[in-house]
C-alpha cells in the first residue's frame, strides 16, 4: 500500500547529487524517487558511446546510493520492455503506479527538457513544483539583472561579481595578488615529460560492464569506442580524481592550460567537468579546495585563479547566456556559414596532424581539453565556414561533458562567432602559427606550417586569410580585427590572389569529399 500524501520526485541524469534541491525537506517515508534511462535522451543526437555509458552507469550507481540513504527509488532501465522511451511517458507511468498528490522536480538544464517539465502539471492534473537548481551560484534572475545593466556581456565583469559573492581569492574587497585575472601567465607551451601528472583510471565494475554491453549492442552506429572506458561513475571515485588533480596537476594547470602535445590527452587538465556536470562533484566545494591549496602555499596564484575562473566565471556565465538568450540561440548564424562538417570529424582520418590528434583522442576518450576544442577543431570549422548548428550538434554528441546549456554558448558563441559577438569580442580565427606555438603538432604533420600557399602548405594559413577577406563586410569595423585587415591591405594583388586560390582549392577538395550527414 502506498503511503498517503505521496510526493513523486523525478531525478534527471545530470542531477546525481544527494543535496539536490528537489530532495531538500522531503520525507523518505512519503516520497518516491524516479530515475529514468529513456531512449529519447540517448538518441536526440548520436552521443558518443562513452558518454551514454558514463551517464547510465553513474545513474545506476547513484540509485544504489540513494537507496542506502533511505530513499525508495523507482529505476527504469533503458531495456525495460514497458518503457515509453521518454521522460514524460515514464512520469505518466509513475503517476499511474503511485497516485502522488504532487510532483517536485529540480529545474532542467536544457530548453528541450524544460518544455517537458512545464507541461506536466496540465498533463497530469496535479501540482508540479519546479525548484531552482541551487548547485549553481547565479540564479537566472541574478544573471538577468546583471546583464540588463550592461551594453556588452563580457565574462570578466560577471566573474568579478562571482568572486565577491563567494569570497574566493579575495582579501577583503580586493582580489588576492592585486589583480583579478592572471591569464597572461597561462600561455606557456609544454614539453613531453615522463613525470607529467596522470589522471586516475577506474576499472569498470559489474554495473558499468553491464551498461557497456548494453551500449555496445544498442548504439553500435554511434561515434567513439568503449575500449578505453575508465571514467569514475560514483561520487566517491570522482572525489578521488579531484584529489589526484589537486595533489599532482593543479600547480601546473595555469602555466600549461593552453598547451597541446602529441599523445598526451590530459596534460595538467583536471578531467573533472563530466563529474561537475552530472552532479557527482560540487563546483563551489571544488573551488574552495583549490583556494585552500593556494593559501597553503602549495599552488601558485595563476593556477588557482585560472582554474577557479573556469568554474565560477566561465561555467556560470555561459549558463546565464544560454537561459537568457532562449531556445532560438541554437540557430543563430551571424556569418551565414553553410558548409557541412568534413567526415573526418567522425573518424580522425586526416593528414592535418593537429586535427587527427584532437579528434582521435576524442573518439577514444570522449574528451579533449578546451584549447583543442577552441583552437583546433573549432577554429578549423570556423575557417572553412561550417554551418554553426552542425558544429554545435557535433560538440554535443562527441564530448562526455557536453550538455546544451554549457556546450552551445561555447560552440556557437565563442568558437563559431555565430551570435555576432555576444560572447566574444572577435572571432577565434587563427593561422597555423598559433597551433605551432602552443603544441608539437606541426612537427609531426605532413603539411609545412611555414608555408602559406601550395599543396604542402598548412591549410590553416590560407584559410585564415580567406576567412578574414570573406567576412570583411561584417568584421572590418571590429577594432580587434584592425591589424589583420591592415596586413592584408599591404599585400600585393598577386600574393592575395595566390592565397585566395590556395584556400579555394582546399575547400573544393573538402566539398568533394563525403560528409557524415
Amino acid at each position: 500500500m502506498e503511503p498517503p500524501h505521496l510526493t513523486l520526485i523525478p531525478i534527471l541524469g545530470d542531477q546525481l547529487s544527494l543535496g539536490l534541491s528537489s530532495l531538500q525537506g522531503a520525507d523518505p517515508a512519503t516520497s518516491r524517487l524516479l530515475l529514468m534511462e529513456v531512449a529519447d535522451e540517448t538518441t536526440y543526437v548520436r552521443h558518443h558511446k562513452q558518454k551514454i555509458a558514463f551517464i547510465l552507469s553513474a545513474m545506476r550507481h547513484h540509485a544504489e546510493l540513494l537507496r542506502a540513504e533511505g530513499w525508495t527509488v523507482d529505476y527504469i532501465t533503458l531495456d525495460d520492455p514497458d518503457s515509453t522511451g521518454s521522460f514524460t511517458g515514464e512520469v505518466a507511468r509513475a503517476v499511474g503506479r503511485h497516485d502522488p498528490v504532487r510532483i517536485v522536480v529540480t529545474e532542467a538544464g536544457e530548453w528541450r527538457v524544460r518544455a517537458m517539465l512545464d507541461a506536466w502539471e496540465t498533463l497530469f492534473g496535479i501540482p508540479v513544483e519546479i525548484r531552482d537548481d541551487d548547485r549553481f551560484l547565479a540564479t537566472h534572475a541574478e544573471f538577468g539583472t546583471w546583464a540588463e545593466e550592461r551594453k556588452q556581456l563580457r565574462m570578466e565583469y560577471f566573474y568579478r561579481d562571482m568572486r565577491r559573492k563567494t569570497g574566493l581569492l579575495m582579501d577583503g574587497k580586493d582580489p588576492v595578488g592585486g589583480q583579478w585575472n592572471f591569464d597572461h601567465d597561462n600561455r606557456k607551451p609544454a614539453k613531453a615529460d615522463l613525470l607529467m601528472p596522470r589522471p586516475l583510471r577506474f576499472a569498470p565494475d559489474a554495473i558499468t560492464q553491464a551498461v557497456m554491453a548494453l551500449v555496445a549492442e544498442r548504439f553500435a552506429d554511434h561515434p567513439g569506442s568503449l575500449d578505453s572506458f575508465a571514467w569514475a561513475v560514483t561520487a566517491h571515485d570522482a572525489e578521488r580524481q579531484q584529489k589526484q588533480f589537486l595533489d599532482h596537476a593543479l600547480a601546473g594547470f595555469g602555466d600549461y592550460q593552453d598547451a597541446m602535445l602529441t599523445g598526451e590527452p590530459a596534460l595538467w587538465h583536471s578531467l573533472l567537468s563530466p563529474y561537475l556536470n552530472v552532479g557527482l562533484l560540487d563546483p563551489l566545494a571544488l573551488c574552495r579546495a583549490v583556494e585552500k591549496r593556494y593559501r597553503a602555499g602549495k599552488v601558485p596564484i595563476n593556477a588557482a585563479e585560472g582554474f577557479i575562473r573556469q568554474i565560477i566565471g566561465w561555467r556560470e556565465y555561459v549558463r546565464g547566456i544560454y537561459w537568457r538568450e532562449g531556445p532560438d540561440y541554437a540557430h543563430r548564424n551571424a556569418l551565414e556559414a553553410t558548409r557541412a562538417l568534413p567526415a573526418f570529424y567522425w573518424t580522425g582520418e586526416t593528414d592535418m596532424h593537429c586535427l587527427a590528434e584532437s579528434i582521435g583522442q576524442t573518439l577514444e576518450n570522449a574528451h579533449a581539453h578546451h584549447i583543442q576544442r577552441l583552437m583546433v577543431t573549432g577554429t578549423f570549422a570556423l575557417l572553412i565556414g561550417a554551418d554553426p548548428h552542425l558544429v554545435h550538434l557535433w560538440y554535443l554528441e562527441i564530448y562526455i561533458d557536453a550538455y546544451e546549456w554549457v556546450e552551445l554558448p561555447n560552440t556557437l558563441g565563442m568558437s563559431q562567432f555565430a551570435d555576432g559577438g555576444l560572447l566574444g569580442s572577435k572571432p577565434y580565427a587563427a593561422s597555423g602559427a598559433y597551433i605551432n606555438k602552443m603544441s608539437d603538432y606541426c612537427g609531426h604533420c605532413r603539411y609545412d606550417v611555414r608555408q602559406r600557399t601550395g599543396p604542402d602548405a598548412c591549410p590553416f594559413n590560407a584559410l585564415y586569410w580567406d576567412f578574414v577577406v570573406r567576412h570583411e563586410d561584417k568584421l572590418a569595423r571590429n577594432p580587434r580585427m584592425a591589424m589583420p585587415y591592415r596586413t592584408w591591405a599591404k599585400m600585393d594583388e598577386a600574393t592575395q590572389s595566390e592565397i585566395r586560390d590556395s584556400a579555394k582549392a582546399f575547400l573544393d577538395r573538402l566539398d568533394a569529399a563525403p560528409t557524415a550527414y
